[in-house]
C-alpha cells in the first residue's frame, strides 16, 4: 500500500486512510436511499436503482483510487437525479430509459474531452484565486446542505428561516422532528468539542455518537418513529439482507430520440451541470487536502476527470442517473484522507452496502449533518488566502464566486459567476491582458448559457 498510494510522500498512514474514507461514506451513505426514491417517481425499479447505485458508486471509487489515487468518492449525484426523474421523465414525457441514453452519451462525450485534455484545460484555466474561492464556497454550500438536512433551517416566510421548537410543540411533532433537531445541534457541539480537542476521527465520532444519542432517544420514547413525515426508526430493521437484482435496470438505454432537438437541449443541461459541478468539487476538494501544485494544478487531474466520466457511462448502463464526484469527499479529506486508499476505503463500504443495507440505511440525516457543517468550517478556513486588501480586482470575483455557490444552492453556478466577474472587471480595469484566452472562452459560452438555457 504504501509504494502504491505513496502513504508517506502524502504524509498520511493506512490508520487515517481508512477513517476518511469510512467518514466520506457515512456522510454520503443517504443517497443509497434517496436515489431510489427519486428516480423510482420516474417508473424505475426502486430495488435495481439501489443495487445499481451501489455498483456504480463502488465501480467509479474504485477507478478512482487505482487510476488517480485520489481520496474523492464518486456516486450518483444529487441534482442530476431530481432533473433526470422530474424534468426529463415526468415534466418532458421521455422514457427512464431514453433519459438514461442521454446519460451515456454525456458520459461518452466526457470521456471524449478527457482524453483530449479538453477538462484538463478548463480545470487548469481558473486562476488561483478563483480556486480558493471554489473551496470556500463550497465549505458554505454543504454546510448550508447540513442545515437543511438537521430541518434546523426551513422554508420560511424570508425564504429560509431557523426551525421553530415552539411550533413543533404546539403542533405535536416534537417527538419525531423537534427532537432530531435538537440532536443536530447537540452533535454539532459534540463533533466541534473533539476537533478542538485535535481528536483524530472528531467528524466520524461525532457522526457516531449523535446517532447513538437518538438511538437512546428512540429507546426511552423522547424520539418516536413517524414514517409518514419521514422520520424512520434509528435502529436498523436487521443486519443481513441480499440485493436486488440489477436485471430491470440493467442495458435499459434507448437511442430512439437521441438525434432530436430536445434531446440536445437535455444533453447540455446534463454536460453543463455535471462538468462544472465535477470541476469545482476537485478544485475545492483538492484545495482542502494540499494536493495543488504551487501552480495551482492537481497532478493526475486528467485521470480524476477520465475516473467520473467512465463512471457515468457505467452507471448509465447500469441503471442509474450521472455518476460525480461528491462534495462530501472533503469530509474524509477534513480526517486525513489524502490518497486513492481513501476511495478503495469507501468503495468497499458501496460494495458492503448491497449486503447490509439496514445497517446503512438507519444512518439519520441528523446525524451527518452536524459533520457537514464542521466540514464547511474547515474549508473556510481557506479564505484567510484571498487578498481581500490590496488586490480588489481578483477579491471581488472571489467573493462572487463563493456567495454564488451558497445562494444560488450550485457550484456549477458559483463557478460562471465567477469567470464572468473575473473577466469582465479585468477587462473593463485595462488588465484584459492578465486573462487567459480559454477564460474569455468561457466567459462568452456561460453568457450564452444563460440566453439560451
Amino acid at each position: 500500500m504504501e509504494n502504491f498510494f505513496k502513504l508517506r510522500e502524502r504524509g498520511t498512514t493506512v490508520k487515517t486512510e481508512i477513517m476518511a474514507g469510512i467518514t466520506t461514506f457515512m456522510t454520503m451513505a443517504y443517497i443509497l436511499a434517496v436515489n431510489p426514491i427519486i428516480l423510482g417517481a420516474a417508473g424505475m425499479n426502486s430495488g435495481a436503482i439501489f443495487t445499481a447505485t451501489a455498483l456504480a458508486s463502488a465501480f467509479a471509487t474504485f477507478l478512482m483510487a487505482f487510476l488517480a489515487n485520489m481520496p474523492f468518492v464518486l456516486s450518483a449525484g444529487m441534482g442530476l437525479n431530481a432533473y433526470f426523474a422530474y424534468t426529463v421523465v415526468i415534466g418532458m414525457g421521455y422514457t427512464w430509459q431514453q433519459a438514461l441514453a442521454a446519460i451515456f452519451v454525456e458520459g461518452i462525450i466526457f470521456i471524449f474531452l478527457s482524453l483530449v485534455n479538453i477538462r484538463e484545460a478548463i480545470f487548469n484555466a481558473i486562476p488561483p484565486s478563483l480556486k480558493i474561492a471554489v473551496s470556500v464556497g463550497i465549505g458554505l454550500f454543504i454546510s448550508f446542505i447540513g442545515l437543511q438536512n438537521a430541518h434546523i433551517v426551513v422554508a420560511g416566510p424570508t425564504l429560509v428561516t431557523l426551525y421553530s421548537f415552539k411550533g413543533s410543540i404546539e403542533s405535536g411533532t416534537f417527538s419525531s422532528e423537534g427532537i432530531t433537531v435538537l440532536l443536530a445541534f447537540i452533535g454539532l457541539l459534540i463533533t466541534a468539542f473533539l476537533l478542538i480537542k485535535d481528536v483524530k476521527g472528531s467528524v466520524l465520532f461525532g457522526i457516531i455518537s449523535t446517532w447513538g444519542l437518538g438511538m437512546i432517544c428512540q429507546a426511552v420514547g423522547l424520539y418516536v418513529p413517524n414514517p409518514e413525515k419521514g422520520f424512520f426508526s434509528l435502529f436498523p430493521s436487521g443486519i443481513i439482507s441480499m440485493p436486488s437484482s440489477i436485471s430491470p435496470t440493467l442495458f435499459q438505454v434507448d437511442f430512439s430520440s437521441v438525434f432530436s432537438f430536445e434531446f440536445f437541449t437535455i444533453l447540455m443541461a446534463f454536460l453543463f451541470v455535471d462538468l462544472f459541478d465535477t470541476i469545482g468539487t476537485v478544485i475545492g476538494c483538492a484545495t482542502k487536502a494540499n494536493l495543488l501544485d504551487a501552480d495551482g494544478k492537481l497532478p493526475k487531474v486528467k485521470q480524476v476527470l477520465l475516473t467520473d466520466a467512465i463512471g457515468t457511462t457505467a452507471g448509465s448502463l447500469m441503471g442509474t442517473s450521472t455518476i460525480t464526484t461528491f462534495v462530501e469527499s472533503s469530509a474524509g479529506i477534513s480526517e486525513g484522507g489524502k490518497t486513492g486508499l481513501t476511495a478503495v476505503t469507501a468503495a468497499t463500504l458501496f460494495v458492503a452496502a448491497l449486503f447490509f443495507s439496514p445497517i446503512f440505511l438507519a444512518i439519520p440525516a441528523f446525524a451527518t449533518a452536524p459533520a457537514l457543517i464542521i466540514v464547511g468550517f474547515m474549508m473556510m478556513q481557506q479564505v484567510a488566502k484571498i487578498n481581500w486588501v490590496n488586490d480588489t480586482l481578483t477579491a471581488v470575483p472571489a467573493y462572487i464566486t463563493i456567495f454564488s455557490m451558497a445562494f444560488m444552492y450550485s457550484i456549477s453556478e458559483g463557478i460562471c459567476f465567477g469567470v464572468i466577474s473575473y473577466t469582465i472587471l479585468h477587462l473593463f480595469s485595462g488588465k484584459g491582458k492578465e486573462v487567459t484566452p480559454l477564460m474569455y472562452i468561457l466567459t462568452v459560452l456561460f453568457i450564452l448559457k444563460y440566453i439560451f438555457l
